[in-house]
């Protein structure tokens, strides 16, 4: 894998041959990855793969008219006939009011802030094997535990390049690690599967194997025997793991290119109070050894903490230039790039912040309600915020966590629960995007 600064280079040469062979303006992404991964099932190694790639992307402006273009094969022949053919292709594209780098006096200038996202490592595949060994190990002691569907200890390193021709060049490495189990309890047709499983930047700060493995057997016994659910209306509590996926929601109907499009459910929500005075949600690209932390965006501005929510209110949209120029604002820098197409937008380390109550308070007065550890199905409408998903869980019972239950699903409109929910003070950062423990009062649920 070249180093980061063989990786700029790339992308920098790039560039200089498009504006050289007429392109207006340009830019450039080169992407390197390495990574290893080890999977084994019921105590033997089941596969072990290793993949290395680079990828190259050209974006060119032939005035208000542009073409995206990548490849694999870094031959320098082949690139140059690259150029050429995005430089033709672009000529023939309509034009685009709205298209261009952006603004040339936003850019991010002097030196890239390091947030220490990079170990430097290169783990044996020896010491995966014996990392998934014990974390399956340990899934499997669980009291409960009839099976395994195997567990997988993965390590890798990535650069992301990024350079243009009105200026910006910038370049950062990534370490990355992770680890997972699932495995089944029960016997015959009352099996039940669950897992768990962590990522970090750094080797040093990956959960043990014995936790992770543990936590995966110990939630599939949990789910041993479930139960039926009466429809109704009732209080639904999201365990962090799947409360994630609302803030998910959040951000997409924040885009720009939604916005401009006019197809988010929140198109005429901005400063509007859309969750308690008591949530904030934080965007946070410069966190130390965060999954997303990013000094710059993908197209060059500079990133900065940011509250999306603050004490309930929607402060802004997520834009990229394109999206900032269709309605008429400055672009704030979220955009996302890969190798191919225009940027989109994108977060990068996001968590709630609000919760004053733990779990147990959180739960002490709902007399009939629902603890929602998983979520199935897509049945999430982003132009009217309509939500429909299936779900598994347990019952919660006059303040208590009682038996499991599956097969029902949960039906609202986002932007009341956005309104109704109120937050545990439960908040870890184990994920790119890290919520307490949740609670929605007044949601549909669909049982038996």
């Amino acid at each position: 894998m070249l180093n980061p600064q063989e990786a700029l280079d790339r992308a920098h040469n790039l560039v200089s041959q498009a504006i050289k062979a007429g392109a207006d303006a340009a830019d450039a992404v080169y992407v390197c990855d390495a990574s290893t991964e080890v999977q084994v099932r019921l105590g033997q190694l089941e596969d072990v793969a290793r993949s290395e790639g680079e990828d190259i992307g050209l974006r060119v402006f032939v005035g208000q008219r542009s073409a995206t273009i990548s490849s694999s094969n870094m031959n320098p022949d082949i690139l140059a006939g690259l150029v050429t053919r995005a430089i033709d292709m672009a000529k023939e594209a309509p034009e685009d009011q709205y298209g261009g780098l952006a603004p040339q006096d936003r850019l991010l200038t002097g030196a890239v802030p390091d947030f220490d996202g990079d170990d430097g490592l290169d783990p044996d595949p020896a010491l995966l094997r014996t990392a998934a060994l014990e974390c399956e190990n340990a899934a499997r002691a669980v009291s409960g535990v009839t099976n395994s569907e195997g567990a997988g200890a993965s390590a890798g390193r990535s650069i992301f390049a990024l350079a243009t021709s009105h200026g910006f060049a910038g370049v950062k490495s990534g370490s990355g690690y992770g680890m997972s189990a699932s495995v089944l309890s029960g016997d015959g047709d009352a099996k039940e599967r669950d897992y768990d499983w962590r990522t970090t930047r750094h080797l040093a700060d990956l959960d043990s194997p014995f936790n992770i493995g543990t936590r995966a057997g110990e939630r599939a016994v949990k789910r041993l025997n479930p139960g039926t659910v009466k429809s109704g209306q009732m209080p639904v509590v999201f365990d962090p793991r799947v409360g994630g996926s609302f803030v998910g929601h959040l951000l997409g109907g924040i885009g720009g290119a939604s916005i401009a499009r006019k197809t988010s459910f929140l198109l005429e929500s901005l400063g509007a109070q859309l969750f308690d005075s008591s949530i904030s949600i934080v965007d946070d690209p410069h966190r130390m050894r965060g999954l997303g932390s990013r000094a710059f965006d993908g197209e060059g501005l500079p990133t900065a903490r940011r509250s999306i929510i603050e004490n309930g209110v929607l402060t802004g949209w997520l834009m990229e230039s394109a999206s900032a120029r269709q309605l008429g604002l400055e672009p704030t820098g979220h955009a996302s790039r890969g190798i191919g197409g225009a940027p989109g937008v994108s977060t990068s380390n996001v968590h709630m912040e609000g919760g004053s109550v733990s779990v147990s308070e959180l739960i002490a007065d709902i007399t009939h309600g629902i603890y929602v550890h998983e979520l199935a199905g897509q049945g999430v409408n982003p132009v009217t915020g309509d939500y429909s998903r299936g779900a598994a869980g347990f019952l919660i019972i006059n303040g208590e966590i009682a038996g499991a239950v599956s097969e029902f699903t949960i039906a609202g409109n986002l932007k009341d629960m956005f309104a109704a929910m109120t937050a545990a003070n439960d908040l870890e950062f184990t994920r790119g995007t890290n919520v307490p423990t949740l609670r929605i009062d007044g949601m549909m649920i669909a049982g038996a």
